[in-house]
């Protein structure tokens, strides 16, 4: 299962590409309302999540095998994210589970801060790479380390989806989205 979290401030176009891209490349994606099952957005679009707060907890605990969690960035979104304690539990989970951890924009940060990129290469938004502690900074669209992806914006949304397609399905399932979407 990939859970994307969403609180308040969220930058849309960061968070509803990868959903829809893994979505179409047949994953099981369900969004994360960190601050309410309605979370609005930085430009003030409502998103319905699909897991409340209260549920998100219990998933957190025992709920099915965590394949990827996806922070997306926007002010105050990831720093909405970064205070919640949502984040703490499903990044444990997910590193118990051995699952990729991937974060755009000003969400980067949020791994950061926990120094869980020390000696990795990433990338974020810039101004942001002060927070990626001991870290290793690209002027990157997309950066992969490990099970770590980090993106550098919303600009870049499209290319942090289809990374996040050809991890979880393959390099080809990828290409395919990608043609699909393009032509």
């Amino acid at each position: 299962m990939v859970y994307l979290f969403l609180a308040d401030g969220f930058e849309e176009i960061e968070a509803l590409t990868p959903v829809d891209a893994l979505r179409r490349a047949g994953v099981e994606v369900k969004t994360v309302g960190v601050t309410g099952k309605t979370v609005v957005g930085s430009h003030g679009i409502p998103v319905v999540a699909d897991v409340s707060p209260a549920e998100a907890e219990e998933l957190a605990k025992g709920g099915d095998k965590v394949e990827m969690i996806v922070f997306p960035g926007g002010m105050p979104g990831a720093a909405n994210l970064d205070a919640s304690p949502l984040t703490d539990l499903f990044i444990e989970r997910a590193r118990a589970d051995d699952a990729y951890v991937a974060a755009i924009c000003a969400a980067p940060m949020i791994l950061g801060k926990r120094g869980l990129l020390k000696d990795r290469d990433a990338t974020c938004y810039p101004g942001f790479e002060k927070y990626l502690e001991g870290a290793k900074y690209y002027e990157a669209s997309v950066v992969v380390d490990g099970n770590f992806v980090t993106s550098d914006g919303m600009g870049s949304a499209l290319d942090f989806a289809l990374q996040l397609v050809a991890l979880l399905k393959g390099e080809e399932a990828s290409e395919r989205l990608a043609d699909s979407i393009r032509a």
